[in-house]
């Protein structure tokens, strides 16, 4: 039996470097946990003279990262190099097609090829990881797929982006409006120059489709997942949802409901008592709902070189271990539910003219498509001649709400995009 696991890493960014680090500055107590010997045995990346503060003595490297996927002194490779498809997609094929394991971190490609990579591992007999790909550094993966794997799961839920969470944080604790918070986010390097997608929730999205196939459906459909994101979000509503008794975080949800799988990423407004409203900065937290263990959560950093480089690392040491696991989840159905099956509680923040007449003629396009409201709030004059007005809902259909909005916009007296958040009653 090879005492040695050789190991070739694919990008030396943040989490690639890390990687690296962890596997050299851990060696004795990592052959200890898995009884073998893990070695780097080549790399490769953009800039060779770049310092990345880690020891590449000894290391070979390759100019091309498709190198790797044949070289024969290799038993694994890390993806690092991110990006849905382009090289880390053909490198990814090339290693399972040439009997190599592969782990990665890279959640937008397998949210969009998962299904194809996962059958091309199984049909090579290969291990394709990803714990690093979903929350960073909580073990959210190993959970659902081992540790929880005598429940039938009906739902798994929570924040997913800790660039999202920092800014909410930030603009509840600090009164900030989202254009300073999210600089501060950049500042503080939580935030890329580009933050589309970490703002819009696409990041969250990648991360929750794959939670979906482990749970519900076996394969990833990013297609099927609705996304929104941060950018309709004002300090006006992070105070409201304050007065209600709520916070708003950005959510990512998947459910199995009697009409199919919903998944959606979403700011939501939840109760200021619920375990997800005190979750803040950039930490991320995920709950699972089990009908053995009923519910779960995991907190941690979603993020960061060593954390993130942890779980890598950890799926490095599973396949050291000889561990197996069925890349296609035992599926509980392949059914998605359909918008129009949709119902839940809103919040709608309209930015209105301050005359008469507003009220009645909001309140008929809501009362028009079947919208019925819980609480109106209303403020005095403004010296710009338009004021916020905030409503609630009972449970409605959300397609109703939806297309209420639709004509909304219409009527002269709105004078900016409608904010609509889901109310989610969370414990």
């Amino acid at each position: 039996m090879n005492s040695f696991l050789r190991i070739g890493i694919a990008g030396l960014g943040t989490v690639g470097s890390a990687t690296a680090k962890i596997i050299q500055e851990q060696a004795d107590m990592l052959s200890h946990r898995c009884g073998k010997q893990i070695e780097i045995t080549a790399v490769t990346a953009r800039d060779k003279s770049k310092n990345r503060k880690i020891d590449l003595s000894g290391v070979k490297w390759l100019d091309r990262p498709m190198d790797l996927a044949t070289d024969p002194n290799i038993d694994v490779v890390v993806e690092m190099i991110g990006g849905e498809d382009g090289v880390a997609l053909e490198l990814v094929r090339a290693s399972l097609e040439n009997g190599k394991h592969v782990v990665t971190a890279n959640k937008a490609m397998l949210a969009h090829h998962g299904a194809e990579l996962f059958a091309l591992a199984s049909e090579n007999d290969k291990i394709l990881a990803f714990e690093a790909a979903v929350a960073g550094g909580i073990p959210i993966i190993k959970a659902v797929r081992e540790g929880l794997s005598a429940n039938h799961f009906s739902a798994i839920y929570g924040i997913l982006n800790g660039t999202c969470n920092y800014i909410l944080t930030e603009m509840w604790q600090n009164g900030l409006d989202f254009e300073t918070a999210l600089q501060q986010a950049q500042d503080a390097g939580y935030a890329e120059a580009d933050p589309s997608f970490d703002i819009d929730g696409v990041d969250a999205s990648h991360k929750l489709a794959l939670l979906t196939a482990l749970a519900f459906t076996g394969d990833p459909d990013f297609d099927k997942l609705e996304t929104e994101g941060l950018r309709s979000i004002t300090a006006l509503d992070i105070d409201y949802a304050t007065e209600l008794g709520y916070r708003i975080k950005l959510l990512g949800i998947t459910q199995n409901t009697e009409h199919g799988v919903i998944q959606t990423v979403s700011p939501c407004m939840i109760p200021e008592t619920a375990s997800l409203a005190s979750v803040e900065g950039s930490l991320n937290a995920v709950f699972v709902d089990g009908d053995q263990v009923g519910t779960t959560m995991y907190v941690g950093a979603g993020a960061g070189g060593s954390e993130t480089g942890s779980a890598v690392v950890a799926d490095i040491i599973d396949i050291a271990r000889g561990h197996r696991w069925q890349h296609k989840p035992y599926v509980e159905t392949t059914t998605y539910a359909p918008k129009e099956a949709r119902t839940g509680k809103f919040y709608l923040r309209l930015m209105v003219n301050d005359v008469s007449g507003v009220m009645a003629d909001v309140t008929a396009i809501l009362r028009d498509h079947n919208v019925s409201l819980k609480s109106i709030l209303q403020y005095g004059h403004s010296v710009e001649e338009s004021v916020p007005l905030v409503l609630t809902t009972h449970e409605t259909k959300e397609c109703g709400i939806r297309d209420a909005i639709i004509s909304l916009r219409k009527l002269d007296s709105v004078l900016t995009e409608p904010c609509l958040l889901r109310i989610e009653l969370l414990d």
